[in-house]
């Protein structure tokens, strides 16, 4: 899912990096994530670096709010289900915050690139912000699932939570090694676009608008993203063995 690094732009000449030179420094993460979140993130990143703020600020801020919006959802889904609390308002709140979290999980990258401040302690950070993030996200779909559906099997919470972090981890494995790449290396509009089910941006948009609209689907949404993400990672598998061989070389012997 992460895409090689955008050639860097050169500042203007006053020395103050603009958003544009941000945006150039993204790295990817899908179309959704390119047109919405990288560019949101691109003007985050001229506010921080306007204020003096480090990278790893950003990445605690996006913390603070991921895990702020989860929890809420996540404590108020059976008043919501009761009706003592309006669900659109929940949905639709979270997903405004959810979203300004991931815009600035986008900024600390880009401004850690730009200002030079990239490293490997700020990248460790950024990683274990967003599985911790993360996880939050999983159990507030899951608590809605189960407060507007009582009959949601254990069963698909386990997978619905284990097959979510596919996508993080093969983000991570891709930054990391060249031949984890994607599936579909085609950056053609109607590839993207069939990869936007695996986008994270178009992927929490999706759960915030079934939370606020249509609560009781949160069971079939969960269904349908571990369908996704388990046979991406099956695919994966089978990519990387025919890649890795399934069959030892020759063994030579020594003269």
């Amino acid at each position: 899912m992460t895409l090689p690094t955008v050639t860097p732009t050169t500042p203007q000449s006053s020395g103050k990096p603009t958003a544009a030179d941000f945006l150039a420094r993204h790295r990817g993460g899908g179309l959704f994530t390119e047109t919405v979140n990288q560019r949101i993130g691109s003007y985050l990143a001229v506010v921080a670096h306007r204020l003096r703020l480090a990278p790893s600020a950003l990445t605690l801020i996006n913390l603070v709010l991921g895990l702020g919006a989860s929890a809420a959802v996540a404590a108020l889904a059976p008043a919501a289900a009761r009706g003592d609390v309006s669900e659109w308002a929940l949905g639709l709140g979270a997903l405004l915050v959810w979203h300004l979290a991931y815009s600035l999980d986008c900024s600390d990258g880009q401004l850690a690139r730009v200002t030079g401040m990239a490293g490997p302690a700020g990248a460790r950070v950024d990683i274990l912000c967003d599985v911790a993030v993360q996880i939050s996200l999983v159990a507030a779909i899951s608590a809605t699932a189960v407060a507007h559906s009582s009959g949601t099997p254990a069963w698909l919470v386990a997978v619905f939570a284990g097959t979510w972090m596919v996508n993080l981890v093969t983000s991570v494995m891709a930054s990391t090694n060249t031949a984890a790449a994607s599936l579909l290396k085609s950056t053609s509009l109607p590839i993207r676009i069939v990869k936007l089910i695996r986008d994270y941006g178009a992927v929490v948009t999706a759960c915030g608008l079934v939370i606020a609209f249509l609560p009781g689907w949160t069971p079939l949404l969960m269904a349908v993203v571990a369908t996704v993400n388990g046979l991406f990672l099956l695919a994966s598998i089978g990519q990387s063995a025919r890649k890795a061989g399934l069959v030892a070389p020759p063994h030579h012997a020594e003269p």
